[in-house]
């Protein structure tokens, strides 16, 4: 009943590496995806910003983030208030909210002094 073992099993290792590799996969998509969902616009051109503008996001129930925080309804100029007036402004709205409600944000924005602000979209 003494035989040796010559070989080595490599199914559970194959099937071990193929569990590793999807849980890898699947949390870099969550990764790689911002925190806030945003469904962009689409365009035909999209230009490449070289410098880190401060990030304002509006998502399709009206609910408004600076930076990936929170910010209340009437609280863009306090959230704003502490950030260079040079800085570039990028606003990511949801593409289902109403046109009034962005151009609303793009007025404020530059009202508080940004002359800066651009559009977030994605390319078709």
């Amino acid at each position: 009943m003494d035989r040796n073992i010559d070989q080595i099993n490599v199914i559970p290792l194959v099937d071990v590496m193929l569990v590793l590799l999807v849980i890898v996969l699947t949390t870099a998509t969550f990764i790689s995806t911002g925190q806030i969902p945003v469904n962009l616009a689409k365009a035909k051109e999209v230009g490449d910003r070289k410098d880190v503008p401060i990030v304002v996001s509006v998502t399709g129930e009206g609910k408004l983030f600076v930076n990936d925080s929170p910010v209340a309804d009437q609280g863009l100029s306090a959230a704003l208030s502490t950030q260079p007036r040079e800085s570039a402004v990028l606003v990511r709205a949801d593409k289902v909210i109403v046109l009034e409600k962005f151009v609303a944000l793009v007025d404020e924005i530059r009202s508080l002094g940004f002359q800066q602000v651009s559009l977030e979209v994605i390319r078709l």
